[in-house]
């Protein structure tokens, strides 16, 4: 079991990895990717019971979609820590014929991916289908899945929610990432939606607010929460307040960083408050 130091340190230098890949290509979206750092490390380095022996079945292990692909480079640095992949890819992020495309892709091969994502709204259904499956073939491992909140402005994903409750698909959790910003400004000057516990509570899901979505701890409290409502009839929603470009002060409360790289000056102050802790590639 990691504890709050070992997970800390892990996301620092996942957001390590993340700036550095995005300035190298200067091309990608470190907003995003910064927000949900927490999130992710403490998915695959405490919470989910998974293989890094991977196979696309994914039968006996929990299993994880990336809805808001775009945040990518959150994902393959945590993916590549973790065992999946060499740590060295990473520095072929976005370039031509490497298995790190700029949305997860399947058709690479890449271990850890099981879907390809980056047209949003698609997540929430894909995980569907897969909670569903364990449920036919008697498998009792979760299904988890990540979604942008201006993503939830897709009306697919309403469809899905709707079909979940319906089908009391009690071994689904979905995470939304609550940080209030999108490419063109708030989820309110695009798209106000109200509110979403209201939303997800009207169809028929339990809901749980993690308030600081960028702490570890409360992370994994929230996550032992949801975990403890499946099998119940309901599937569970995490409403998880995150801050776009976290750990990073001039990337912070903004949208502005949402797809943009950070020139070489900013890298190195961004680098500079989060040092090496794991080691670069």
């Amino acid at each position: 079991m990691a504890t709050t130091q070992q997970l800390q340190d892990f996301t620092q230098q996942v957001r390590r990895d993340i700036l550095r890949m995005v300035h190298k290509v200067n091309s990608g979206h470190p907003g995003g990717s910064l927000g949900c750092a927490e999130f992710i490390t403490c998915l695959y380095q405490e919470v989910m019971d998974y293989s890094t022996d991977f196979s696309m079945d994914g039968k006996n292990e929990d299993l994880f979609f990336l809805s808001n692909g775009h945040i990518s480079p959150v994902f393959y640095s945590v993916l590549a820590h973790s065992g999946f992949f060499p740590v060295e890819e990473l520095s072929t992020f976005r370039l031509l014929d490497s298995r790190l495309q700029g949305h997860p892709t399947t058709h690479e091969g890449l271990p850890g991916v099981r879907i390809a994502s980056g047209s949003l709204g698609q997540g929430m259904s894909v995980g569907l289908g897969a909670a569903q499956a364990k449920k036919l073939n008697g498998d009792d491992k979760i299904v988890y899945t990540l979604h942008g909140d201006g993503e939830l402005q897709e009306g697919q994903n309403w469809e899905a929610i709707m079909y979940a409750s319906a089908k009391k698909v009690d071994n689904l959790i979905c995470t939304i990432d609550l940080n209030e910003k999108q490419i063109d400004g708030t989820t309110d000057e695009v798209l106000a939606m109200g509110s979403l516990r209201a939303k997800f509570e009207a169809f028929d899901w339990d809901v749980i607010d993690v308030k600081k979505g960028n702490d570890v701890d409360a992370i994994l409290a929230g996550l032992a929460e949801a975990k403890a409502l499946t099998g119940k009839g309901k599937p569970v929603c995490i409403l998880l307040h995150t801050e776009m470009g976290n750990g990073v002060d001039f990337m912070m409360h903004t949208h502005a960083w949402h797809g943009k790289a950070p020139s070489d000056e900013q890298l190195e102050n961004a680098l500079s408050q989060n040092p090496a802790t794991l080691g670069d590639y």
